[in-house]
């Protein structure tokens, strides 16, 4: 049977666009007659939140194919996770911990977005389902607030060293989850006896003309007899594809074409993108400086300094010097403004827009972020291999979060076995 804690995240994750909800902090003024089920240290859990929940949960499992063995079983499950999670929702009111406006609009357009749609037009389908805009946002913000309890609790207790993550990329479960992905496209020619030879010549005509720059989908256009069969695969590790394009996937080059032949006919392969081999990025060595608007010095007068300081260093002066003298940088001023080699999506967007707009040996334009004005020197640019950064980044990621799980599951048995709590469901 399906752990209930998949279940729980079978809910969270449908519920939304299912048009229900789960139990939030506000109830319907009839539910103050509800029956107590449980009394959770200063609050309650009343039965109204206690049917609901299982109601949803049923739900869940029935549209996963799955029917629960036993109903009185699982509302013993469900009212142990209402528990628990009140103790949570509990501990974030105690903290102070809330979830801004602003946050929650965010969280609502990611989950919009994952859902292919605009904010406006989720909602408009969480009415039409049933489930307020208003529901949905409790719903979201109460989710929220649990994953902060958690994560300022159990983060803290999950680490993972490096030798960790070397033992693990050496096993075949970290060689297994490391393993590159490929993109290909493919086409069956199907070939049976006297035909095989004329059919062999058709499919290597395609693959010229596919090697020669014609796309994939056009190439196939060209032939009627036999109708090609295939497309696109997606992204496929070498041993998810079928053991003839496994073989020879590996050994093409990005956008290389391949003519195979098996019993079935002669098969047209494309390798379109590969992901986790051979991942290279650009890289910018720079200095810059960072002058702040302050009470005593306004925005223009700021950025006319910068200008200023731009000017002296064009006519010669010396960039580190000037920036151990003037940048508000605390992390680089000591160093002449140096930032190292850095990496796309590293810094701020607009600091990363000036700088690659800012030819190497140049200086840019003062320019503004969110941290102030900039002068940025670029002096030097490489492309660097990540292939085995992305790969440690990988595992470190799946074995936080393994190691999250058990410490959490852990942690939440310590708050229920440490609270009060008084059953009244029978």
């Amino acid at each position: 049977m399906t752990s209930f804690r998949q279940l729980a995240r079978i809910v969270l994750t449908g519920l939304i666009l299912t048009g229900y909800a789960l139990s939030g902090s506000t109830q319907p003024a009839e539910q103050s007659l509800d029956r107590i089920v449980a009394i959770v240290d200063d609050d309650v859990v009343l039965a109204s939140e206690l049917r609901q929940r299982v109601e949803q949960i049923a739900e869940a499992m029935r549209a996963n194919g799955q029917e629960p063995s036993s109903m009185e079983q699982l509302q013993r499950e469900v009212l142990d996770r209402l528990i628990v999670e009140n103790l949570q929702l509990q501990m974030a009111d105690r903290a102070g911990v809330r979830i801004s406006d602003e946050q929650l609009n965010e969280s609502l357009a990611r989950i919009a977005a994952q859902n292919g749609m605009p904010l406006e037009e989720f909602a408009e389908a969480l009415e039409q389902q049933g489930m307020s805009y208003a529901e949905a946002r409790e719903q979201i913000r109460r989710e929220m607030l649990l994953q902060q309890v958690q994560q300022g609790n159990v983060s803290q207790r999950t680490q993972v060293s490096d030798q960790e993550i070397d033992n693990f990329l050496n096993s075949a479960d970290g060689r297994a989850l490391t393993a590159p992905e490929f993109r290909v496209v493919h086409a069956l020619l199907s070939a049976e006896g006297a035909d095989r030879q004329r059919t062999r010549q058709v499919a290597e005509q395609a693959r010229r003309a596919i090697a020669e720059g014609m796309p994939f989908p056009d190439a196939l256009e060209l032939i009627s007899d036999p109708v090609p069969q295939g497309g696109d695969l997606g992204w496929r590790r070498a041993d998810d594809l079928p053991s003839l394009l496994a073989e020879a996937v590996p050994d093409l080059e990005r956008g290389e074409v391949a003519l195979l032949e098996s019993p079935a006919g002669f098969h047209l392969i494309q390798l379109v993108g590969v992901r986790g081999q051979g991942e290279t990025v650009e890289q910018t060595r720079a200095r810059h400086i960072l002058l702040k608007a302050s009470a005593i010095r306004s925005e223009e007068e700021t950025r006319e300094l910068a200008a200023s300081l731009r000017e002296r260093i064009a006519a010669g002066e010396d960039f580190a010097a000037l920036a151990r003298k003037y940048s508000e940088d605390i992390g680089s001023a000591r160093e002449g403004g140096e930032l190292g080699w850095t990496t796309p999506g590293q810094l701020v967007p607009a600091f990363q827009q000036a700088m690659d707009d800012t030819p190497i040996g140049s200086l840019s334009q003062p320019f503004q972020s969110d941290y102030g004005w900039h002068i940025v020197l670029v002096e030097d640019r490489r492309e660097r291999d990540v292939t085995d950064d992305l790969r440690r980044n990988m595992a470190h990621q799946y074995l936080h979060q393994r190691k999250f799980e058990e410490e959490l599951e852990a942690w939440l048995q310590k708050i229920r076995d440490e609270a009060y709590v008084d059953i009244k469901f029978q």
